[in-house]
């Protein structure tokens, strides 16, 4: 007969050695096209944003390019499953944030995924997130509130 306390000892090293075993959840690179960019001037970053860092800089992935007029790709690997929101800005200074202008409107270009309205305010979480789930391609535009918008700056 086994002592009650070795089963206990066998439960929580089966459960151990199943956790061990157990593959990690899926990740895949995520793809995000930039649609309407002004300009090739810095660069374009990225950041996918779980619903508790949404609209922070300290989202846990992201990635960057260089500006492209019209359209730029960026990548992000290793991303696992999950819900997340993404929001981009045309870094054109490559000083690593959004420029702000009086009231805190944004001087450079922003987006968000699902294109999500931006009414006298950041959008909000329900309307920009998307499902993950391994390898995807998605499309956002960037928005300017100041100067020309749009691919040559019109």
């Amino acid at each position: 007969m086994i002592r009650p306390t070795l089963r206990i000892f066998a439960a929580a090293l089966a459960g151990i050695a199943c956790t061990a075993l157990a593959p990690p959840p899926p990740s895949g690179t995520v793809t995000i096209r930039v649609t309407n960019v002004r300009n090739a001037k810095g660069e374009v970053h990225v950041e996918l944003c779980p619903k508790a860092k949404f609209l922070s800089d300290d989202c846990p992935f992201a990635g960057s390019a260089p500006a492209q007029l019209g359209t730029t790709v960026v990548a992000v690997p290793g991303v696992p499953a999950d819900d997340y929101a993404v929001q981009a800005f045309h870094d054109e200074n490559r000083n690593r944030r959004v420029d702000r202008v009086l009231f805190g409107i944004p001087k450079e270009g922003v987006g968000f995924s699902n294109d999500a309205p931006i009414r006298m305010s950041p959008p909000k979480w329900d309307d920009a997130v998307v499902r993950f789930a391994g390898d995807q391609t998605i499309q956002l535009k960037m928005r300017y509130f100041l100067g020309g918008s749009g691919p040559g700056g019109r």
